[in-house]
């Protein structure tokens, strides 16, 4: 996996999370996240939406990283497992995704987060690469 540089492109909700950039390459990704209060869901745990997005990010990215021609994998469907509480405040959490088959326009990933050696949560998606394009602009 490639050297941790930053996100590829400028994520303001990812920065805002304060998720960490640690290298993409070959079909693999991996971001982690230092959980504080603001995580937290009313139970005093990573709230739900925070690991959706790790597990979703680090997905997306992994297929991005087998076309270099792509902008952006736009998430056309994802499942997610929880399998257990992804973590209280001072907790590092790793997400870790994996793209396993591609065609022209989709890629089909996985992807696990790890809190040390406790797999906390799996997620498989589907994702649409889009081209270097202004896709803002088209909403």
């Amino acid at each position: 996996m490639a050297q941790p540089v930053g996100f590829p492109v400028e994520i303001p909700f990812l920065n805002e999370l304060g998720v960490e950039f640690l290298g993409m390459g070959d079909g693999r990704a991996q971001i982690a996240l230092n959980l504080g209060s603001r995580h937290m869901n009313s139970w005093q745990v990573t709230h739900g939406g925070v690991v959706m997005t790790l597990l979703d990010v680090a997905m997306s990215l992994a297929g991005r990283s087998l076309d270099p021609q792509s902008r952006a994998g736009v998430t056309v469907e994802m499942k997610t497992s929880f399998l257990q509480p992804a973590g209280t405040p001072g907790t590092r959490i790793i997400a870790t995704g994996h793209a396993f088959h591609r065609s022209t326009t989709m890629c089909f990933c996985e992807a696990e987060l790890h809190d040390g050696e406790r797999l906390l949560a799996k997620a498989m998606g589907t994702f649409k690469y889009l081209k270097r394009l202004d896709v803002a602009g088209k909403i």
